[in-house]
């Protein structure tokens, strides 16, 4: 039995030959990796190998599906801050993380992705499982490579990683040939810390940073707006810092949520289509906008044309490309999100801006009168989403970590479960892919054994990777998994209610017993019809050891509101 990855580990050894499979797994120890989600083939057959030759090195996780293992990859790295790793093989293997590389690619998710390529002699020959996954995936990755000789391997490696953490993360792939996983080669290894031709600015410009806190200091209705970008720089206690200092109303986008306490008195909710109504419609009276690591998406500004008008925008992001690409700002200043705070906080002159502040409330009020009332606390009928979102948040305890598929119960749980923790979202925003939340909830409990991972699913994505229960129960692990049913794609449902005369065109789902399905899967289950059963159902949930699937049965044409319509401005957002 070959054990050189013990060895190594143990002893280190550099310029001991290994076969380019082992220098691989000796690379990932070098690059600080203790745990792979994957799918073995045929030719990615000999990383396996000597992957078994040495067990115990690595946590490896066995999903059902290429595209559970990416999914999961993600949730580990969103809640860890560290790159997720990713093995298949092939052809089909390959093509099938490619939803998660966009999603990830979106999202700014740091993963390195290992795909088997057929032998390097027959490579462009369709052979069996061929694919020209370089091709389809540049599209979405930062960089990818094949590596063409087993000597190229450690520097190949080591530059995916810098490429994949540094400057706005992203996914990055490396197509392994199997006769380059064979062959030999005397293993050294050197982590990159640098790129001549990939240089992240992370310090930002000290005149724009004088200038950025001149404009907010004599700023009558600031509003900060922040985004994941504060998440990833591992800025959140800076922004703490920047908004009590200001005395800035802010704002969320989706996942920028949890980077300022949901309870924190200066935080005024989430932005975008269904978010609250109150930081949504103050944006048309802002006279100086700070959006800090978030990028204008259209699900945040609505019509571009008519958002922010009145208003001076700073526009904060280490991504270059994103400045003035979807609104023009006033003054882009490309820095790390952390960097910028840290260098700005010293200028902000202490500022009472209660009354500014203070003005959010009656829309709060408003939304909650119209709205929240009604969805968390309803007297009668069916169970409603928001109810359950805010009972599930209610009996979880104070190590949660929420994770959703996306929908509808994605809204209402952005909008429902107050996060009051750094880095305890997992939801996919950019790319929104149904299918997510089960497997990435298996990445983040991995990542976080001791965190109470919640999964929020809805009954028509769950069904896209449902396949992941055996993965949870084969691996042992201790996710809750809430199913809110509805019979319908709750999301396109509402929006053919509302815009299309109620035709209902193929959004109409004949649901399995998920039950039964979950309970053959080895995760026992229960389910809940009745609103006086939901209590003691959901401790039922948190106290059962290990993990668990709670089907709750909710109102079949609920909708989601606030909403700002396709076309309309944000400060046109509509309460019902």
């Amino acid at each position: 039995m070959r054990t050189c990855v013990k060895t190594y580990r143990e002893n280190k050894k550099p310029g001991m030959k290994v076969t380019g499979s082992e220098a691989v797994l000796l690379s990932l120890l070098e690059e600080g990796v203790d745990t792979l989600f994957g799918y073995p083939g045929g030719a990615i057959m000999p990383f396996y190998d000597a992957l078994h030759l040495n067990d115990g090195c690595f946590n490896h996780v066995l999903t059902r599906h290429e595209q559970g293992a990416i999914h999961a990859a993600q949730g580990y790295a969103r809640v860890t801050h560290k790159t997720g790793v990713v093995i298949t093989t092939s052809g089909p293997g390959a093509t099938n993380i490619l939803t998660g590389l966009a999603d990830a690619y979106l999202d700014s998710t740091p993963l390195v992705c290992f795909t088997g390529q057929v032998v390097g002699n027959l490579i462009g020959s369709d052979a069996f499982q061929e694919t020209d996954i370089l091709t389809i995936s540049m599209a979405v990755t930062k960089w990818n490579a094949r590596v063409n000789r087993v000597e190229e391997l450690p520097e190949l490696i080591a530059k995916a990683f810098f490429i994949a953490r540094s400057g706005r993360p992203g996914p990055v792939l490396i197509d392994l040939p199997k006769d380059v996983m064979m062959s030999k080669m005397a293993f050294t290894y050197t982590q990159v810390q640098s790129l001549r031709t990939y240089e992240p600015k992370m310090e930002p410009d000290p005149d724009l940073v004088a200038k950025a806190a001149q404009w907010l200091n004599n700023a009558q209705k600031p509003m900060i707006l922040f985004g994941q970008g504060v998440v990833l720089a591992k800025a959140e206690e800076e922004l703490r810092q920047l908004v009590e200092q200001s005395g800035s109303p802010a704002a969320a986008t989706l996942l920028g949520l949890s980077a300022l306490p949901a309870s924190h008195p200066l935080y005024k909710g989430m932005l975008g289509m269904h978010g609250n109504y109150a930081p949504n419609m103050k944006t048309g009276e802002a006279d100086l906008i700070l959006a800090i690591g978030m990028r204008f998406d259209d699900r945040v500004t609505g019509t571009v044309s008519t958002y922010l008008k009145q208003a001076r925008i700073i526009h904060v992001d280490i991504d270059p490309t994103e400045l003035n690409k979807n609104k023009e700002v006033d003054l882009q200043i490309e820095a790390d999100a952390k960097a910028f705070m840290q260098r700005i906080i010293p200028m902000i002159q202490p500022a009472d801006r209660t009354a500014w502040s203070d003005s959010f409330t009656p829309l709060y009020e408003e939304e909650f009168n119209q709205v929240i009332k009604q969805d968390i606390s309803p007297r009668s009928g069916k169970i409603k989403m928001g109810e359950v979102i805010r009972k599930l948040s209610a009996g979880v305890g104070e190590k949660a970590i929420l994770v959703t598929d996306v929908g509808q119960h994605q809204m209402k749980a952005a909008r429902y479960f107050p996060l009051d923790r750094p880095r305890t979202l997992v939801t996919s925003g950019g790319l929104g892919t149904m299918g997510f939340g089960l497997p990435a909830a298996i990445g983040a409990q991995v990542g976080c054994p001791d965190s109470t991972v919640v999964a929020i699913v809805g009954d028509g994505g769950i069904q896209m990777t449902i396949q992941e229960l055996i993965t949870i129960a084969q691996e042992g692990i201790p996710v809750k998994v809430v199913v809110l049913s509805n019979g319908y794609l709750g999301m396109v449902r509402q929006w053919q209610e509302l815009f299309f005369e109620s035709r209902y065109a193929s959004t109409t789902l004949l649901n399995p017993d998920f039950v039964k399905l979950s309970e053959a899967c080895g995760v026992p289950a229960d389910r809940v019809e009745k609103r006086e059963e939901l209590d003691e159902k959901i401790h039922k949930l948190f106290h059962t050891p290990g993990n668990f699937l709670l089907e709750v049965v909710v109102e079949k044409e609920e909708n989601v509101f606030p909403m700002v319509p396709p076309g309309a401005a944000v400060t046109e957002m509509i309460l019902k």
